[in-house]
């Protein structure tokens, strides 16, 4: 007997039982796996590890009828592909965004009062939180910057899912397995609920005993999603997504194969945007250096691999972001560009120069008229910008 993870597993292969698994299933029986679907389904269940026999594995898996067949491809999506302008987007954005914090709330209000939480709107949602990013991720990606310094518990399961949901489409994952992902993602955080305040919104560092009490957040989300009906995936995001690949993460101290490919991504969307968020007592980091402490936890904490498809994915410097230009104007990246990442388009509305708000402008810096370029990112307290105005009046319609 052989074991293997799954990942390795082949077509034609004689599985003698599971050895290593996030989720619940039972194999009723030893058998051959003979399609790349039954392995999908498998990894899809939570499935980490099996032991093979060897000297069972098929030679032939097609009939001899179907050899002649061509063997069906599987069509490879553009990741960058978009059927509508980040404008048309916006409006459909901005509605599934504000349905989210409504959702929220009122899984919030019904773990509080002992309710196990409806879990079919937040499929529909995450359903909806793919088509969008399909037609234009850059609407939703740059609504996760829209922060409110006082709803981060809120917002930051909302982004977090968001971001999954770009970053799925960028490494060509199944659409129906993105709507897990995104799913998971929603209520990754939801256990916070039971964590207490004083805890939860604490501004300095936590004692000993404080984290303690924090960890058990990824315990109740497991649990809270367990008694709604989720499993799978989206219960192992919730519940792993603070696992780190040295096993010094937790709750539950996992580590190297028993941390998913799909809980390695969360990990490095939620320590991502939880760095890069306003909060009451601290103002977000900058992209860029939110990379580079990611980059640090590699490959101890983080999978360098992934990190790196995820920095690709939304760009050194994403949607959203505030930055200056060489002619000193100010103004917020709306549309990314994958062939020229540092050539976004801005829209300018300040200048540094001068001191004051200017004409919206939306400069396409691959433009070759265009003589202009992105010189850094900035701090709307940099200039006393009231970013809030100007998404209101300038970026959504």
């Amino acid at each position: 007997m052989k074991k293997l993870p799954v990942s390795k597993l082949l077509p034609g292969m004689f599985v003698q039982s599971v050895t290593k698994q996030t989720g619940r299933v039972k194999i009723k029986s030893q058998g051959w796996v003979k399609t790349q679907t039954s392995i999908d389904k498998l990894i899809k269940a939570g499935i980490l590890e099996v032991e093979i026999d060897p000297d069972k594995t098929l030679t032939k898996t097609v009939p001899e009828k179907e050899q002649t067949k061509t063997p069906a491809t599987k069509i490879k999506r553009d990741p960058w592909q978009k059927t509508h302008s980040a404008a048309q987007e916006m409006n459909k954005a901005k509605k599934l965004y504000d349905e989210a914090k409504t959702l929220q709330i009122k899984a919030f209000k019904d773990i509080k009062s002992g309710l196990n939480i409806d879990i079919a709107p937040f499929r529909e949602l995450a359903s909806g939180f793919m088509d969008s990013v399909f037609r234009n991720q850059d609407a939703l990606a740059c609504l996760t910057q829209m922060r409110q310094k006082d709803a981060y518990l809120l917002e930051h399961s909302i982004n977090v899912s968001i971001l999954m949901g770009i970053f799925a489409k960028h490494l060509n994952i199944e659409k129906d397995i993105i709507v897990e992902l995104t799913t998971g993602a929603l209520l990754h955080d939801i256990g916070k609920i039971k964590t207490p305040d004083e805890v939860l919104n604490k501004p300095g560092r936590l004692t000993e005993a404080e984290f303690e009490i924090m960890k058990q957040h990824a315990v109740y989300s497991k649990q809270i999603l367990e008694e709604s009906g989720l499993t799978g995936i989206a219960v192992d995001i919730a519940g792993m997504h603070h696992e780190r690949i040295d096993g010094t993460g937790y709750p539950f101290g996992k580590k190297g194969n028993e941390i998913s490919q799909y809980v390695r991504m969360a990990s490095i969307v939620d320590v991502y945007d939880a760095l890069t968020a306003e909060r009451v007592y601290k103002s977000g980091m900058e992209p860029i250096k939110a990379f580079k402490i990611l980059k640090e936890g590699c490959p101890n904490s983080f999978d360098g691999e992934l990190l790196t498809k995820f920095i690709q994915c939304i760009g050194i410097h994403p949607v959203g972001t505030l930055v200056k230009l060489s002619s000193q104007k100010v103004g917020l990246v709306t549309e990314s560009n994958p062939a020229m990442p540092l050539k976004p388009i801005v829209k300018t509305f300040y200048s540094a120069k001068h001191s004051r708000y200017t004409e919206v402008l939306d400069i396409d810096l691959s433009n070759k008229r265009i003589e202009d370029s992105l010189e850094t990112t900035v701090k709307a307290g940099d200039f006393n910008i009231d970013l809030e105005r100007f998404y209101k009046n300038s970026v959504l319609p």
